[in-house]
């Protein structure tokens, strides 16, 4: 076995995180500037509602952009916008995004936002967007950041929830193949919404100009009249955002995230996880509207004094699968933070990384990938690719920051492909067996961390702390049970091996389909893959795969599927009970790049559920249909 070398670094951290809480955090919130700076660190007088630096006051825009500003750093590039959908480009210094964010802060004050209120940010990958969400932080209101171009249901029981006074949106969205406009399906919303913000300010784009009403205001025209406004210092424990969490139905489950731990934790972690320094490009190719987009496009890199970069467009299409390359040369990024699922698309349509020799990508030191289980052959082709450390970490909406990575910028550890690495400060991450005791290393069970949570993590669940205790506190009496099922070794490093529910029971032994799917991606043929267990009357379950094959491939499909299932028999063995492969066109995936996986499993076995919220494109499943429905049971007993 590979052993960890002494990490006397990393150790220290970690283990002073644990033991002395006050101690390291208080610390860590020297690095963020205070109105009122914090005596204490924990508030554990309500647990498990804990709270952090329950004394401390302060403004998160003014640590993202005004105090930059005043220490003589004005000039420098906070952002850079570079849209491939629309051909334009442009950036922002840090005196100029903080002059249009506290203009448009004072659009918002004029329109009565004050301290606590909500606003619904419904917008594309647009700098307006960004400006949005950092003039909430301004004046004290609470953003709730809603994906643009959600279906106006699942935008009604948003705005029905945190009830915004107003709502910000954009005339439409630019995908690579058609125009989406926003404003009608905002309107559909609201006409389905119980509650009704007072103002709807829209920002018009050439693309597709909206029709106006009566309680719309042209943002443009908005930011004309106003006068711009400072910043308002809040309570540490005060709510910055609401973010809700994807797929959700019926009434939906809204994260709650803190000014004063978001801050201390993201400051911490873009050093110290992604060792991304001041005056450095930081690139999270997510959106806005996903926990990657709050915490590493727009906070993090801003708080630290980075320059972000804002991508509207794809990893592939727009125009092709070099664009991750051409933008990290364009813009001299350091570090590039991106789904799995991305890179996976680009390997499936440039598989021997062609398009990258026409690009200077020497800026790049190192990969971060997360979102999704980085399987092996994905980790080793952008590996053996880029020539850079390809570095997985592993958290949650819910935690909104690493909860196991390799810590890079404190003391990078040795790469084991399949791991994320070792838990990060103030994560007690422990792997618990049925009954709650702690699982011995190399054994399976449910990844669960040890309260309190962190800074930075979720406080509770909007306006509904039992509904918090309820779905994350209650499984394990004094763990916040991530849903994630996995393993430590010996040295420490976690495997998280997907969700609980995508281990099946096959005869009475249970089995990660997380491990098929590591066998089938490691096929050389394979771009991506999936393994659902479905239902079978002798069995209880079996388990499918479904793969994509890389682009240009001269094979029979057929000798390629009989090749992965005598692979999964050899690496697993028969026990896996893997006898079906089928080679598809595409797997139907979140705009976030999770594969819907219980979704596939619920149509194989019979059902027909509502389709999530965040699909990506509705059309592949409906392509999968009759694949996923045929007669797997006969099949398998031939």
């Amino acid at each position: 076995m590979t052993q960890a070398p002494k990490q006397d670094g990393y150790a220290a951290e970690y283990r002073r995180s644990l033991e002395d809480p006050e101690g390291f955090w208080l610390d860590a919130a020297r690095a963020i500037d205070w109105a009122v700076a914090p005596a204490r660190a924990l508030d554990d007088s309500r647990a498990p509602l804990y709270r952090w630096f329950p004394d401390g006051r302060l403004n998160t825009c003014h640590n993202a952009l005004d105090r930059h500003v005043d220490a003589g750093r004005g000039e420098q590039l906070a952002l850079v916008y570079d849209s491939p959908v629309t051909g334009r480009t442009s950036a922002f210094t840090y005196r100029e995004l903080r002059d249009e964010v506290a203009l448009f802060a004072g659009v918002l004050a004029g329109l009565g936002v004050t301290e606590g209120d909500r606003v619904v940010i419904y917008m594309p990958m647009i700098p307006e967007a960004v400006v949005a969400m950092l003039a909430c932080a301004r004046i004290g209101a609470v953003h709730s950041v809603v994906f643009g171009g959600f279906a106006a249901h699942e935008l009604a029981v948003r705005v029905d929830d945190a009830r915004p006074k107003v709502v910000i949106a954009a005339s439409c969205g630019i995908e690579p193949t058609r125009v989406v406009p926003y404003k009608p399906l905002l309107d559909d919303a609201l006409a389905l919404a119980e509650h009704q913000p007072e103002h709807c300010v829209i920002r018009q784009r050439p693309q597709c100009v909206a029709d106006m009403s009566g309680r719309d205001l042209d943002w443009d025209q908005a930011m004309a009249t106003a006068a711009p406004v400072g910043c308002r210092p809040v309570a540490a424990t005060d709510p910055l955002y609401i973010l809700y969490t994807s797929g959700t139905t019926g009434r939906p489950k809204g994260v709650v995230r803190d000014n004063g731990g978001h801050a201390v934790a993201l400051r911490w972690s873009l050093e110290n996880v992604y060792d991304t320094h001041p005056g450095e490009v930081f690139w999270a190719a997510s959106d806005v509207g996903w926990v990657v987009g709050h915490s590493y496009i727009v906070y993090a890199p801003l708080l630290t004094g980075c320059t972000t970069v804002l991508y509207e467009g794809k990893p592939v299409g727009t125009p092709d699968a070099g664009a991750l390359w051409r933008v990290i040369a364009e813009h001299r990024v350091t570090a590039l933070f991106t789904a799995p699922t991305a890179i996976r698309a680009v390997k499936k349509e440039d598989p021997r990384g062609a398009l990258l020799h026409a690009h200077d990508i020497g800026s790049l030191r190192h990969l971060f990938l997360a979102g999704e289980r980085l399987d092996t052959e994905t980790y080793r082709w952008a590996t053996d690719l880029l020539g850079v450390p390809v570095v997985d970490n592993w958290w949650q909406t819910e935690t909104g920051w690493p909860i196991v990575a390799n810590p890079m910028g404190l003391e990078p550890h040795p790469l084991k492909a399949g791991s994320p690495t070792v838990p990060m400060p103030g994560y007690d991450v422990r792997i618990l067996d049925a009954t709650g005791r702690e699982a011995p290393p190399g054994a399976d069970g449910a990844v669960a961390i040890r309260l309190p949570l962190p800074p930075g993590t979720l406080l509770t669940v909007w306006q509904d702390d039992a509904r918090y205790v309820r779905s994350y506190l209650s499984a394990h009496s004094g763990y916040y049970l991530t849903g994630d099922g996995g393993r430590k070794d010996e040295d420490g490093y976690v495997y998280v091996m997907g969700r609980i529910d995508d281990v099946i029971n096959v005869a009475g032994h249970r089995l990660s389909t997380g491990a098929m799917e590591e066998v089938l991606a490691a096929h050389p043929d394979v771009a991506e893959c999936a393994v659902i267990g479905v239902t079978d009357p002798l069995k209880g379950q079996v388990p499918r795969g479904l793969v994509v094959l890389k682009a240009g491939l001269d094979r029979d499909p057929r000798d390629i599927a009989t090749e992965l299932v005598a692979a999964v028999r050899e690496r697993i063995g028969p026990v896996a009970a893997l006898r079906r492969v089928d080679v598809v066109a595409a797997l139907p995936k979140t705009r976030s790049g999770k594969i819907l996986r219980r979704t596939m499993r619920d149509i194989a076995d019979g059902r027909d559920p509502e389709l999530p919220s965040t699909i990506d494109d509705p059309a592949v499943i409906e392509a999968l249909r009759p694949v996923l429905r045929d007669d797997v049971q006969g099949v398998l007993r031939k």
